[in-house]
């Protein structure tokens, strides 16, 4: 262990500085950004959180589960770029300031009626309710304190709140708001759970590493084990935490700010939530124990980096934090967690460290194992599958499987690896039907564990799409159109006292790629809302009193498309 201490003591990490309260790599300017809102500061969801898929990006702040409340510029600046999503952020608002952040609104109910202009103009220009385009710096100014929406729940949400980020304009990466001085009150402690211990032994991490979880007891920042012991530990080990955070502001539990291991008082392994980039945040799958959260729905935060996890959450490690325990002598482990705010809790463990001679010779992987570092490629004659490098967080042994054929399936099932190991981002699955698709081979999809895959085509022999995840797939066909279920308009209908026109639409398969109404041959623009599938129209001064024709024309990813036309009085 003297060599490992050594090498720890000369690692030097010019770009970490340890303050009271937080683990940064640079200071960023104070009481420059204002909080966006004016109610009190309350938070349903803290920066780089957990969450499944992906790290939380900004704040959210609490609206009193309600919608209405101004949304404020959180400084003087420009709006650079406006964006409606049928999902994800819903109605947002980014404005780029002088000093090189941008700040971010997103779930708005509605914008001021400058922006709102700008943006109802670019949906008739383009037909499109769904957009996502940037402006010059001299169309809409802003000044610090200015209403630039009104609060809501639009997008995907499970109520009302700002979600609110402060961005690096250059770089895009998000930071954690509270590092700009924006605070939430908070004399609370974060809470460690349990401990988690994996016998590594050399091996790629899996859901078949050895592990333990260690219940833990204590409070108010004083943490233990709930059955104290000496832990027995030998060759290389990893370690992970359960811990959240809450502040005195709510009562629902929030990510940590800082996860930092000592071994006999030197740091191991760090894990600050300060900025991180969006192409990383899928990376979650790879700090949590993800068999676990699949398996058991519960966060174990690994405090072990694989190989291929390269995100800026990481800023210090000694051997990507794993411990090699050898030296037949007893070692103090010690986990400090903190919160923005200073909070601190801690746990220390009683480690014994055998020599154990292995033996048998240590496993290796075979010459078929995937490679994080590498293009890696499986194929046969029915099945092939093509991972991008970068995509492995660690060495995978890659296993195949056929399975039999499901009810109104085109090809038998077709196992690629277990949906307990993540991955980065999709890859290339082509599958070749079992049974002639004749003239509708324009209608195949792959479907299994990660959904319909993106993208799918019949090209040469093969279905090919893009998985999200490991797991079972197999060919079908899509043939089924979208449904339309109007709900307060129908042929001969008076709407005159109606302020808008709702209708539910959706698809089974593929999913719904477009929808375009019409009143009177002209395009209107249509909302879908993500949390109830309505589709709506609000009524203008463009729809006059009298008799008009409503016509919707929705389609799928595989092109079929239902129409839905009536007459109704205004």
């Amino acid at each position: 262990m003297n060599k490992f201490f050594s090498t720890l003591l000369l690692i030097t990490f010019y770009t970490l500085n340890v303050h009271a309260q937080t683990i940064q790599s640079k200071q960023y300017p104070k009481n420059f950004f204002r909080y966006p809102l004016d109610l009190p500061p309350s938070t349903a969801g803290g920066f780089a959180e957990l969450r499944p898929g992906h790290f939380h990006a900004g704040l959210d702040f609490r609206t009193n589960q309600q919608s209405g409340y101004p949304v404020h510029a959180a400084a003087d600046g420009y709006v650079s770029r406006i964006r409606v999503q049928f999902g994800g952020g819903g109605n947002i608002v980014y404005i780029d300031h002088p000093n090189g952040y941008t700040t971010v609104y997103m779930h708005n109910q509605k914008f001021s009626p400058q922006i709102a202009k700008v943006l109802h103009d670019y949906q008739y220009a383009h037909q499109l309710y769904d957009v996502d385009f940037n402006l010059p710096p001299d169309q809409i100014v802003v000044c610090k304190d200015d209403v630039i929406a009104i609060s809501g729940q639009s997008g995907a949400v499970a109520g009302p709140h700002v979600h609110f980020e402060i961005r690096d304009t250059k770089s895009e990466q998000t930071i954690n708001p509270q590092l700009f001085g924006i605070t939430i009150p908070d004399g609370i402690a974060p809470s460690i759970t349990a401990i988690g211990i994996y016998q590594l032994d050399g091996q790629p991490f899996s859901e078949l590493t050895p592990h333990q979880f260690l219940p833990v007891a204590g409070a108010a920042g004083s943490y233990h084990l709930k059955v104290p012991k000496v832990i027995q530990l030998s060759g290389n080990v990893g370690f992970g935490i359960s811990a959240t955070d809450r502040n005195s502001a709510s009562v629902n539990p929030n990510g940590v700010y800082a996860i930092e291991l000592k071994m006999d008082g030197k740091t191991v392994y760090t894990f600050a939530a300060e900025r991180f980039a969006f192409d990383q945040t899928h990376a979650i799958n790879a700090y949590i124990d993800y068999p676990t959260f699949l398996t058991a729905h519960r966060f174990i935060q690994k405090c072990f980096v694989p190989p291929g996890s390269n995100i800026s959450l990481y800023p210090q490690s000694v051997n990507r934090g794993v411990i090699n325990f050898d030296d037949d002598a007893q070692h103090d482990i010690e986990y400090v967690v903190k919160d923005v705010a200073g909070n601190t809790s801690t746990i220390n463990l009683k480690v014994q460290s055998k020599h154990i001679f292995p033996t048998t010779a240590i496993l290796k992987l075979p010459e078929a194992a995937f490679h994080y570092n590498q293009r890696n490629e499986f194929s046969t004659d029915k099945v092939k599958v093509i991972i991008p490098q970068g995509n492995l967080y660690d060495d995978v042994d890659f296993k195949y499987e056929a399975l039999p054929k499901k009810p109104n399936a085109y090809s038998i099932t077709h196992r690629i690896h277990n949906r307990l190991t993540p991955i980065h981002d999709k890859y290339d699955l082509w599958i070749k039907p079992d049974i002639d698709l004749g003239d509708k081979k324009d209608k195949a999809i792959i479907v299994g564990t990660g959904g319909v895959c993106d993208s799918c085509i019949y090209e040469n022999g093969f279905v090919k799409g893009k998985a999200r995840a490991f797991g079972d797939y197999y060919v079908t066909l899509d043939e089924t159109p979208p449904y339309v279920t109007p709900m307060n308009i129908r042929s001969g209908a008076n709407l005159s006292k109606a302020k808008k026109i709702f209708l539910r639409i959706g698809d089974n398969l593929s999913g719904v790629k477009t929808y375009n109404g019409k009143i009177d041959d002209k395009w209107v623009l249509m909302e879908w809302d993500y949390k109830s599938r309505i589709l709506s129209y609000t009524f203008d001064d463009s729809v006059p009193t009298g008799k008009h024709k409503f016509e919707l024309v929705v389609g799928d990813a595989k092109n079929n498309f239902s129409q839905y036309v009536v007459d109704f009085t205004r």
